[in-house]
């Protein structure tokens, strides 16, 4: 068994239109389904719901739950706000400027462009509190792959010493023109 691609990737929201408009309004996805239940199809649970489904490009779909008989959402406190994001792919940097243009003319705090050594990108966050980022690809195919290269043995020291190994400082050297 391989896995092709992610089929839908599932979040909370405080109000499913609210999230929708602003997902369509910030980032031009369309919204291609709903679906309300009373009961939670695999648990069979009474919980009513909202869930809907937005197009996130190439067939990618980010779905939101709301869940009008639950407690507020909350965060997990021991996990900083930045860990936890979604991320979309825009074509170039061009777009990056545009979505950050629109985002701000939203009235939303745009952290960024910032220079990850082979992709850029900018964050900011959705009606619900969810971090996203916007980026696109600097690297070349020789940066990849030196990247890909060194993740193995990255990951090894990591896991025996928890200090950040340097197998791949050159990407941020490239940010601060240390190349």
């Amino acid at each position: 068994m391989k896995i092709e691609k992610i089929h839908h990737v599932a979040y909370r929201c405080k109000d499913a239109k609210e999230t929708v408009d602003f997902y369509q309004r910030v980032l031009n996805m369309d919204l291609i389904g709903a679906v309300a239940e009373d009961h939670v199809p695999s648990t069979k649970e009474p919980d009513p719901y909202m869930h809907v489904f937005l197009d996130a490009g190439n067939g990618n779909i980010l779905a939101f739950f709301e869940l009008p008989t639950l407690p507020e959402m909350g965060r997990d406190p021991n996990t900083p706000k930045w860990v936890q994001h979604i991320a979309f792919q825009v074509p170039g940097h061009e777009d990056l400027m545009e979505a950050k243009a629109r985002a701000e003319a939203e009235g939303l705090e745009v952290v960024g462009v910032t220079n990850h050594g082979i992709f850029e990108s900018i964050y900011f966050f959705d009606p619900n509190g969810h971090r996203l980022e916007l980026a696109t690809w600097t690297a070349n195919q020789e940066e990849l792959d030196k990247l890909r290269a060194v993740g193995p043995a990255m990951l090894e020291e990591w896991s025996r010493t928890k200090q950040p190994p340097r197998h791949a400082e050159w990407l941020h050297a490239k940010e601060f023109g240390k190349s």
